[in-house]
């Protein structure tokens, strides 16, 4: 193990003369990795803030790691989603992550959020009160419920089969996640970007969508641009809004949003088998919502 990573978790007074000698003369090594942008933070996350176990082969968590960042994937209006390659040096060992970082408060612009924070009020009334009003605290704590809604989902999703990108680990209101794309790092694209292999992608849409109905769930803003197709396989990406159809005074109309959005795009692509109705009444069946 190199002697910078040595250093990164061993205290002062664990050190012996010649640790202490190094220290003197190079505390450079200490302020950061040798190469890249940040030390791994694998380590900074709790065993509930990291990805379902056992944790994929491909994920690097040995702590002498770095993270280099490799720029923007995606911007929204409440988070960015950026490319970051977490690698040991010296080694092979490497692996490509999205990390969807929350805006601080003063550039956050929750636009949809009222509606779905209708079900999901804390216990904590003065943060709740902060939250409606919006202010600074209130924005923070919105930041912090929707990042930690979106790690939560993906785990549940991940262990219930539906295809999600793999969550890594939350640390504060970064997520990381499974890179969908190509090893050199470019994208998967968009649904709405994809003009074959629309039946099977529908198939599988449906599928996935039926597992969210069964388990009370909806995505609560799905549509062709939140989908990925990798190698012929759907992937569905940005939870922070999945409602619980069931506790959710509105529940009941995002699962027939998430049905018509979906629905409407691959019948106006040719694909026969969508029709809003009857996938709207199929979700509904399997969320015990009707007979």
């Amino acid at each position: 193990m190199p002697k910078h990573s040595q250093h990164r978790r061993r205290g002062r007074n664990a050190l012996d003369a010649d640790d202490l000698e190094w220290l003197d003369n190079a505390p450079e090594a200490l302020d950061g990795p040798p190469e890249g942008d940040r030390w791994s933070t694998w380590d900074q996350s709790t065993p509930t803030e990291k990805g379902p176990r056992p944790h994929p082969d491909w994920l690097v968590t040995e702590l002498a790691a770095v993270d280099t960042e490799h720029g923007i994937l995606k911007t929204g209006k409440e988070a960015d989603v950026h490319l970051i390659s977490r690698g040991v040096p010296g080694t092979d060992r490497v692996c490509l992550l999205a990390a969807k970082r929350y805006r601080s408060s003063e550039h956050r612009l929750f636009h949809r959020d009222s509606g779905y924070l209708e079900g999901r009020r804390t216990r904590d009334d003065r943060m709740n009160r902060a939250m409606a009003s919006r202010t600074a605290f209130g924005k923070q704590a919105i930041a912090a419920q929707w990042a930690v809604a979106e790690f939560s989902a993906l785990c549940r999703l991940w262990e219930l089969g539906v295809p999600v990108p793999y969550p890594v680990q939350i640390v504060g209101t970064e997520i990381l996640q499974e890179f969908v794309g190509t090893a050199d790092g470019y994208a998967a694209p968009r649904l709405a970007q994809v003009a074959e292999g629309l039946d099977g992608l529908w198939e599988q849409l449906v599928a996935a969508m039926v597992t969210l109905a069964r388990e009370g769930l909806a995505h609560g803003d799905l549509s062709p641009y939140n989908l990925l197709v990798h190698e012929g396989r759907l992937v569905v990406i940005d939870l922070p809004q999945i409602v619980d159809v069931i506790a959710h005074p509105a529940g009941p109309s995002f699962l027939d949003r998430d049905a018509r959005n979906v629905a409407t795009w691959f019948a106006a692509k040719g694909v026969a088998a969508a029709d809003p109705d009857d996938l709207a009444a199929l979700l509904r069946k399997e969320a015990g919502l009707s007979r």
